[in-house]
């Protein structure tokens, strides 16, 4: 494994990390507070967002992978 390799895990697991704990606080704070229906649905478009980010970052480290072990 290179040096490459490893920053780019890292920072791809980062990456979901992050956006992980940003869709458990919405998810949190839809089920916990009063909100009306135009924050609602805000919140859950971004919620999908969220997840086809995080889909982008999974199959581009995968990629990735493959141009890695290709070297």
């Amino acid at each position: 494994m290179t040096i490459i390799f490893i920053g780019k895990a890292m920072e791809t697991i980062g990456t979901l990390l992050i956006a992980y704990a940003a869709l458990k606080v919405n998810y949190r704070f839809r089920k916990e507070h009063k909100v009306d229906e135009k924050v609602f649905l805000e919140m859950k478009h971004e919620h999908y967002l969220c997840i086809i980010g995080m889909t982008f970052v999974t199959i581009g480290f995968l990629l990735q992978l493959d141009y890695f072990w290709n070297i």
